[in-house]
């Protein structure tokens, strides 16, 4: 008998081409015939009615410290996903020397919002090079499988110390220590080296992320030990400063980093509203690249990427004023009262905002730009129903608004800023760039923003919004699929899933595309320490498969635990 046989469902092998019906049947793991199967298996599904799709692929996470706490890697799993890559923005906790423990939380703790406490009580550290930490991650049972890369902001802290951490120049006995830790790292498994060149990543003191002002020698440091393995995939993070004035300069840098390491790179790709136009200019100099022989892909988000503030969330838009931070430490329901009497109203909208970020403070000065998070919340309104527009409505001002908003439904309503994608007022760029051949949908940060974001539910987002529920121009399940499935696998060179075909890995989705649906935002303390996290959930997964096991049945975990450590490439399956 066959481990399983999936029966009577409409395939979508990932490959983008139209679904077609069939049987699909899972040994030992891996799928061994896709058809008419007439051999029964020792568990059946019933898939009528539904789309049977490759376990999705989510290439840019921050589990590296979830992994080693919890077994199930929500919300990531709760969504499809069967493997996620870890490691990205240059951030992570390996290599990491005891006495620098601190120092790389304060800055997990700033740049990705995962709470101090958190990440204190959670962490094993069981580890202090990155084989070792591959070695402790290849202990852990989970609901995925895991991928990880070496992040640049670790490396340099452990070669340099506190030099490295104040972002001084590295001497050239640094960087041969850098190029072999590289090395070391690629032949152990890890799957990649993450780099990042941003102002907006800063530790929990504002200072800047370790890797952030790093020079060109230092990265071509890096990519020297990934030519010497031929291995891996690089992934960098980078504000390009140049490009309103037609500046190629963070570019070129990339295509220098890329060809120096003879590997594969993929970068954040987004539009920003200081630049409209400028991500069309980078798909021209994407598509450059790869005629040249670069293999250069933008990483792009299925949505804006955004922020949720609330009361009981990390931050709101008077977060930093000092008559907030007055009763920040309050109970909700306490600090609710407190904010309606009239004179502490007065005092807190007559502030200005006080931190040693700076970039918080632009992130909470968007208040304008905000919307209202209420129970027809969806990710894509139009701007004449943003705070900016309430404002002109009713008189007030967008402060006020915003405000009176915030204290809705006893302090628990949130307002939704969409920072990235969103010039326009609609989600049209962010499909011009989903399509784009040189792009793959990632940025999901699962593991990451516990009290901001929860974009790590994009999979079912693709699913429902672009597929379905669009007023407007929307994607075949086809090409969706694809988006989440092969397309992401093939980047990071994980060629074993990815793809419904035999020899392939049994990571298998069985989902009623018809009674999908991606729940709204909800705030739960179940972190170490009672850390918060925004978590979303969906309906309409009818099965999750990982390894040939049912981890998700009805949305429900199983128990069962199958997903590991994947340390490197994968080749596609040699069938016989």
């Amino acid at each position: 008998m066959h481990d399983i046989v999936i029966r009577n469902g409409l395939v979508y092998d990932g490959t983008g081409t139209e679904p077609f019906a069939a049987d699909v049947a899972i040994e030992k793991g891996r799928i061994v015939a896709i058809g008419a199967i007439d051999q029964k298996g020792r568990e059946e599904i019933d898939a009528r009615g539904c789309a049977v799709t490759p376990g999705f692929v989510d290439i840019h996470t921050h589990y590296d410290g979830q992994i080693l706490w919890e077994d199930r890697i929500v919300p990531s799993s709760e969504h499809g996903v069967t493997t996620v890559v870890m490691g990205n923005c240059a951030v992570g906790f390996a290599p990491c020397k005891p006495e620098q423990r601190d120092l790389l939380i304060g800055v997990m703790a700033g740049v990705e919002d995962i709470p101090e406490a958190v990440m204190a009580e959670g962490l094993p550290w069981n580890w202090e090079t990155f084989p070792e930490y591959l070695d402790a991650l290849e202990k852990r049972h989970c609901d995925v499988d895991f991928a990880a890369q070496l992040p640049h902001g670790c490396v340099r802290v452990y070669v340099m110390g506190k030099r490295g951490a104040d972002r001084e120049p590295a001497t050239a006995a640094d960087l041969a220590h850098m190029t072999a830790i590289v090395e070391e790292a690629l032949e152990a498994g890890a799957i990649g080296v993450s780099s990042s060149h941003t102002l907006a990543h800063r530790a929990v003191d504002g200072t800047l992320a370790p890797a952030e002002t790093a020079t060109e020698a230092e990265l071509l440091a890096l990519a020297r030990g990934m030519r010497n393995t031929n291995k891996g995939v690089l992934e960098f993070i980078t504000d390009f400063p140049g490009l309103p004035y037609d500046d190629t300069a963070d570019f070129d840098l990339m295509r220098r980093f890329a060809t120096a390491a003879g590997r594969p790179l993929s970068y954040t790709l987004i539009q920003i509203d200081s630049d409209p136009a400028g991500w069309r200019r980078q798909l021209e100099l994407i598509e450059q690249a790869n005629a040249d022989g670069i293999k250069i892909r933008g990483q792009v988000a299925a949505r804006a990427i955004g922020i949720s503030y609330g009361l009981d969330l990390s931050f709101n838009p008077f977060s930093f004023r000092p008559s907030y931070a007055e009763i920040e430490h309050l109970p909700l329901s306490e600090r609710v009262e407190e904010m309606r009497q009239p004179s502490r109203r007065a005092r807190i909208l007559s502030e200005d905002a006080q931190h040693l970020n700076q970039h918080l403070i632009w992130l909470i000065s968007l208040v304008d730009k905000m919307f209202v998070m209420d129970e027809r919340f969806d990710y894509e309104r139009p701007l004449s129903e943003n705070l900016a527009s309430r404002a002109q409505l009713s008189g007030a001002s967008v402060w006020e608004v915003a405000y009176d908003a915030l204290l809705e439904n006893e302090g628990h309503r949130l307002l939704y800023l969409p920072i990235t994608n969103y010039t326009e007022g609609s989600l049209d760029t962010a499909l011009a760039m989903m399509r784009h051949s040189a792009t793959v949908v990632a940025l999901g940060d699962g593991g990451a923003h516990y009290g901001l974001i929860c974009d790590a539910s994009y999979p079912t987002f693709v699913l429902t919004h672009w597929t379905r529920d669009r007023d407007g121009e929307r994607l075949t399940p086809a090409e969706a699929i694809k988006m989440l499935t092969a397309d992401p696998a093939e980047a990071v060179g994980l060629l074993d899933r990815g793809q419904l075909r035999p020899g392939y890995k049994g990571d298998v989705n069985v989902i009623d595309l018809d009674a999908m649906r991606l729940g709204k935002p909800q705030i739960s303390y179940d972190l170490p320490s009672q850390g918060r996290r925004i978590l979303q959930r969906a309906d309409g997964y009818r099965a999750t498969i990982l390894s040939g096991e049912v981890t998700y049945r009805g949305g429900k975990h199983t128990g069962r635990l199958p997903g590991r450590l994947v340390r490197g490439a994968r080749t596609e399956p040699t069938l016989p």
